[in-house]
């Protein structure tokens, strides 16, 4: 019976175990995460969504306060419009955060770096630009584009020196989106160093609309690489979304993977950025307690636990100090929906935003509990304690039982 460690991820000569740790936003997947992944001979990803606030607390910069108090006027206008971001700073922030990550790696696995492209920030090319160009200048393994097409990201990295030495690599959900991805970057003569397929039931924001249910991760998986092999295109492929034991892996391995990523079960390790609060919730959530809502501002669908905090509130659009997600007109859903509410209750009060939330400072405050389809089986791969509540595990033991068990074992703590 064949464990995940029996199949090797290859990059040219370079051979690593098959598993690489999903890109969980704004500090979640940390630093720590990534390096253990790495040290242990995998992939780890850290992300650089809001990159000055991940500064500010690793760090101890003042960039999120420093864009608050230049702003400060227009904190109680409804129009964003007129809040950009420094692109001196964000390069700052983006080098500070992924330069002391990768100072800090041991090992002979990499660390990526997760980029969205609907990370739009009042400016969509020029800010990332600067995220893609300066994380390449920090030292970064490789870069996995996500969250939108990136029909034109490799050209806004075409001119860095390490264009064609880091490793890059973009996520798609159906042959389609790979096909428009590779159809647009064929003039720079470039393919993807890996292209990472994430089924229906990934974690977070989905590829897919609300009929997500009708496809399957297999499927897909063979449908992109059959087409690899009619256009002879030797990229590695990697299966995401819903791969909850070793084996599970394994029968992505065998059929066309040549790693898999992985994620839900790393929101509950030591080294994971949340909350222990919001750890012991993702542990006692039931199957019914993980749904797929529409209440993100980027306009997909998006997986989280139907308790998360950020449902339902009715905050300020904090933007003066954020604006992630403002398009390039200083637009937000989010907003647009908080100023409806407003005009319905001008006194400010007993406002609720049921259909929108304010992902960017929500996000911050770790409340919106974005999670995999397999997140009720959390208790299962631990063990509870004398007051109710579960063990916490080591991004090692989680990594080296999704290496080396069999026959859909789990491994739990001593």
């Amino acid at each position: 019976m064949k464990r995940v460690d029996d199949f090797r991820l290859k990059f040219g000569k370079k051979e690593l175990v098959p598993i690489m740790i999903g890109g969980m936003g704004v500090d979640i997947s940390t630093a720590e995460l990534a390096l253990e992944a790495a040290r242990l001979g995998g992939v780890g990803h850290i992300s650089d969504a809001l990159v000055h606030d991940v500064s500010d607390r690793r760090f101890d910069t003042e960039y999120v306060k420093g864009k608050t108090k230049f702003y400060k006027a227009n904190i109680n206008n409804s129009d964003k419009s007129s809040v950009q971001f420094n692109l001196g700073q964000l390069a700052e922030a983006t080098k500070l955060h992924i330069g002391r990550t990768m100072e800090a790696k041991r090992g002979e696995g990499l660390v990526f770096v997760n980029v969205m492209e609907k990370l739009t920030m009042n400016g969509p090319r020029e800010t990332l630009q600067v995220r893609l160009n300066s994380a390449l200048d920090a030292g970064i393994d490789g870069i996995t584009l996500s969250a939108g097409l990136h029909l034109g990201s490799f050209a806004l990295m075409a001119d860095h020196p390490r264009f064609r030495d880091a490793k890059l690599g973009i996520i798609v959900s159906s042959v389609r989106a790979l096909q428009l991805f590779l159809r647009k970057t064929a003039r720079l003569d470039r393919l993807p160093d890996f292209v990472v397929i994430e089924g229906p039931l990934a974690g977070g924001h989905l590829g897919f609309g609300l009929d997500w249910a009708q496809y399957d991760l297999a499927t897909i998986v063979a449908e992109i690489a059959a087409y690899m092999k009619a256009e002879q295109l030797d990229i590695p492929l990697i299966a995401a979304g819903g791969i909850f034991t070793g084996s599970d892996g394994v029968s992505f391995l065998e059929n066309g993977a040549a790693a898999i990523q992985v994620a839900t079960r790393f929101t509950i390790s030591n080294e994971c950025g949340l909350p222990g609060k919001a750890k012991q919730a993702y542990f006692k959530a039931s199957e019914e307690d993980v749904v797929v809502n529409t209440i993100s501002p980027t306009g997909y669908p998006m997986r989280m636990l139907r308790n998360s905090p950020a449902i339902g509130t009715g905050l300020r659009p904090n933007c003066e100090a954020y604006g992630y997600l403002l398009d390039g007109n200083g637009n937000c859903s989010y907003i647009e929906a908080y100023n409806r509410e407003i005009t319905l209750h001008p006194d400010g009060k007993n406002i609720s935003v049921k259909d929108k939330t304010c992902l960017c400072t929500q996000m911050q405050n770790y409340n919106v509990w974005t999670c995999g389809s397999t997140t009720n089986r959390l208790k299962d791969t631990t063990r509870q304690l004398p007051d109710g509540s579960y063990q916490t595990l080591s991004a090692e033991h989680i990594f080296k039982d999704y290496q080396f068990s069999v026959d859909n074992q789990i491994l739990l703590p001593a």
